[in-house]
Order: structure tokens, then sequence, then C-alpha cells
């Protein structure tokens, strides 16, 4: 199966988290990107799902993805 890539934009709906964060997760390694700047694309099973209650609209984001081996948090 090819790899389902999304925009920026989607992959913030789907994770219930701001673009900006879709970005950092990027350059921090967390998730992987095809491309550069707008023309972007994050791979989906990268992606930490974000629950949403359809009665409430409550939303739950996703976890956020571990940080790459090496890596060390701010």
């Amino acid at each position: 199966m090819p790899p389902r890539l999304v925009t920026a934009a989607d992959a913030a709906h789907y994770t219930g988290r701001p673009v900006g964060t879709i970005w950092r997760w990027a350059s921090e390694g967390r998730i992987r990107r095809e491309g550069r700047g707008k023309a972007a694309r994050y791979y989906l099973d990268d992606l930490p799902r974000a629950t949403r209650d359809e009665w409430t609209g409550l939303l739950t984001p996703g976890e956020a993805p571990p940080l790459p081996d090496g890596a060390r948090a701010a």
C-alpha cells in the first residue's frame, strides 16, 4: 500500500493539535514528511489520532509521538 500523505492542515485536524505543532514534530524528527514549505506532506501513519465526542464536541488530542533516539527534550 502506498504511504498516505496529508497536508499540515489535515494533519492538525486529525491530531487535534495546531499546525505549528505538526511543523515542530516534523522538525524534531517525531513524524516523517515529504517536501518542504507549503508543499510538504506528512505521513498519516505517524500521526496520533484525536478522539472527538459527537455528542458533546469534546476533543481529546492524541499523545505526542516520541522523540527519536538520541534527541533531547527542551
